[in-house]
């Protein structure tokens, strides 16, 4: 079995693969094992699939996304029009400093302006494409790649407003 077969099994099959109780199932030869993000079952219960085996978690984005103007970015997305929020950002500039962002929703727009105000979250380039894209479907995961956040709640709105809708990106790979 090779690493690329387990990327289109439907989730059914992957419980019945992880099942506990079936040692039969886990005398795979493969090394390596990867999973789509859309594919994995819930946290907890993939841990527990999972807890006879050495697990490690590699951050990977399956597309070449580049934001070069934030806020226009941010103006053409869409958004949730139940979300009214507004979140201090942190983002990596080109040259390596971090820049203070604004983050604001309401009515199903979205804008981003310069501020002062200490960034409750901080994003890498890579980490805004990847928010951007809808690639973090919980906290967990968006921590998982190295996002860090000083609040909780701040990183779960942030999470909250990508999640469910995904922009359309024609050069997805």
């Amino acid at each position: 079995m090779d690493r690329e077969g387990l990327r289109v099994l439907p989730l059914d099959t992957m419980r019945d693969l992880f099942a506990v109780g079936r040692p039969t199932r886990h005398n795979t030869r493969a090394r390596t094992i990867t999973f789509r993000r859309g594919t994995l079952p819930p946290y907890p219960t993939l841990l527990h699939g999972l807890r006879h085996h050495r697990t490690t978690a590699e951050a990977w984005h399956p597309w070449m996304l580049r934001i070069l103007n934030i806020p226009e970015a941010i103006r053409l997305r869409g958004w949730p029009s139940d979300l009214t929020t507004a979140v201090p950002v942190e983002i990596e500039s080109e040259h390596g400093e971090r820049d203070r962002w604004m983050l604001q929703i309401k009515a199903g727009a979205g804008e981003i302006v310069p501020t002062q105000v200490e960034g409750q979250v901080l994003l890498t380039r890579r980490q805004l494409a990847v928010w951007y894209a809808g690639g973090y479907r919980s906290t967990t995961s968006a921590r998982m790649a190295g996002v860090h956040a000083v609040s909780e709640n701040a990183l779960a709105t942030l999470v909250r407003s990508t999640a469910q809708l995904e922009p359309w990106l024609p050069d997805h790979f």
